[in-house]
C-alpha cells in the first residue's frame, strides 16, 4: 500500500471539484470515483452535495451502489455533505420514488428541510471535533436530521435541528463546508481516514 492517503469523491453529480480541492488542501491525495474499480483503490470517500435522487439512480446505473454499501459496512471512512448526508441515512423521511441510500448512519433525514434553492443561507455552526471558531455553513436546499439512533453522535445543530452527525467512520453534514475555503471539516475527515488506515496496519 502506498504511503499516500487517497480519498475519493463520488463524481456522478454535484460539486465534485470543490471537494477535491478541499481534500487536497487538508493533506490527502484526492481522486474522482465513478467506477467500482476506482472505489476499491481509495482509503475513504466523500459523497458530495447535488441532487440525492439523481446520485442514487446514477450509483445504481454505474454499478456502484452495492460496492459502496459493502465498503461502508466494512468500515471505510465516508463523508457526505447535503445530498451526501441523505445518501448515508439509514432512512429518508420523504424519499422520492425509487430512491435508495447507501446507509451507514442510524438517522432519519428530511430532504430539502431548510427550504428551496431561493431560501439558501449561510450560518455559523459550532461543530464538535472542529477546533477554533465556528464553521461557516452554506445551506442549499439542505436536509436536516429528524432523529438519530443510539450509535450516532450529534456533532452540530442549527436553529434547533441536527445538521452534523458521526457514527464510527461515517460523517455527515447538511451544509457545504467545501464552498467556503475553510477546510477544517475536511481535515477532520482526513484525520478519521488516516486513523482508520493506521489501525488496520497494526
Amino acid at each position: 500500500m502506498s504511503d499516500a492517503l487517497v480519498i475519493g469523491v463520488l463524481a456522478l453529480q454535484g460539486d465534485v471539484r470543490e471537494h477535491l480541492t478541499a481534500l487536497a488542501a487538508a493533506g490527502a491525495v484526492a481522486r474522482p470515483v465513478r467506477r467500482p474499480g476506482e472505489l476499491a483503490e481509495v482509503d475513504g470517500l466523500v459523497i458530495p452535495g447535488g441532487e440525492s435522487t439523481t446520485i442514487s439512480k446514477l450509483a445504481v446505473l454505474f454499478g456502484l451502489m452495492e460496492p459502496l454499501r459493502a465498503r461502508v459496512r466494512d468500515g471505510m471512512p465516508v463523508y457526505g455533505t447535503c445530498a451526501g448526508m441523505i445518501m448515508l441515512a439509514d432512512k429518508i423521511l420523504d424519499p422520492r420514488s425509487g430512491q435508495e441510500t447507501v446507509g451507514g448512519i442510524d438517522m432519519i433525514v428530511r430532504r430539502n428541510a431548510f427550504g428551496r434553492q431561493n431560501e439558501s443561507f449561510e450560518a455559523a455552526v459550532d461543530v464538535e471535533g472542529v477546533p477554533g471558531d465556528p464553521v461557516e455553513g452554506v445551506f442549499i436546499r439542505a436536509p436536516w436530521v429528524e432523529s438519530v439512533g443510539a450509535g450516532a453522535e450529534v456533532l452540530a445543530e442549527h436553529a434547533g435541528h441536527i445538521v452534523a452527525v458521526r457514527q464510527g467512520n461515517a460523517l455527515a453534514t447538511s451544509f457545504h463546508p467545501e464552498l467556503t475555503g475553510d477546510h477544517r471539516v475536511h481535515a477532520l475527515f482526513v484525520d478519521m481516514t488516516r486513523a482508520k488506515r493506521a489501525a488496520e496496519s497494526l
